[in-house]
């Protein structure tokens, strides 16, 4: 009885030990890294998406991808200005680096489609470079064909397939 009773009298010192250890919250907390917004230009502040994130980039730029027409890459004016609005949510999250996805239809062969994805894709990183965002910060992949937006093989599906997209690189 006495190793039970020793036993459970060191097992409760233990307990009291760690529970005095325990930390307690401060009452300031630290700013944010440099280089990411803390929301007071209209970020996801109180909504609990993260700063610099990629819900936060969707939350904030007109939209994620710009579009082509059939063979080419490119950069029109409703492109430009949708453009504009990712450089300007960039330029708000300067650590924040992105991939910007090169896409084709289904139409053409699998080595004329990655290369025409490639072109559309440096297309939109050249004009983001353009606008002030350092190139450093942009990477570019092309997946062709591969990644439909859209199933199908008519004009509609072809419209949304013909696409390059922006996504932000998780930290």
């Amino acid at each position: 009885m006495t190793i039970k009773k020793t036993t459970a009298t060191l097992a409760a010192i233990a307990m009291l030990a760690v529970g005095a250890c325990s930390k307690k919250a401060p009452e300031v907390l630290p700013p944010n890294p440099d280089g990411i917004d803390d929301g007071s230009g209209g970020s996801g502040a109180g909504t609990g998406v993260v700063p610099g994130s990629q819900q936060d980039f969707l939350n904030n730029v007109s939209s994620d991808r710009i579009f082509f027409g059939f063979d080419q890459y490119n950069v029109d004016a409703e492109d430009q200005a949708t453009l504009a609005s990712q450089a300007q949510w960039l330029q708000r999250n300067p650590a924040v680096r992105v991939l910007l996805e090169g896409h084709a239809d289904e139409r053409g062969t699998r080595d004329y489609n990655l290369a025409l994805g490639e072109r559309r894709a440096n297309a939109a990183k050249n004009y983001l470079a353009s606008l002030g965002v350092d190139p450093s910060r942009i990477e570019v992949i092309s997946y062709g064909k591969e990644r439909p937006a859209e199933l199908g093989s008519n004009e509609e599906a072809y419209a949304k397939n013909r696409r390059a997209v922006t996504v932000v690189i998780q930290r």
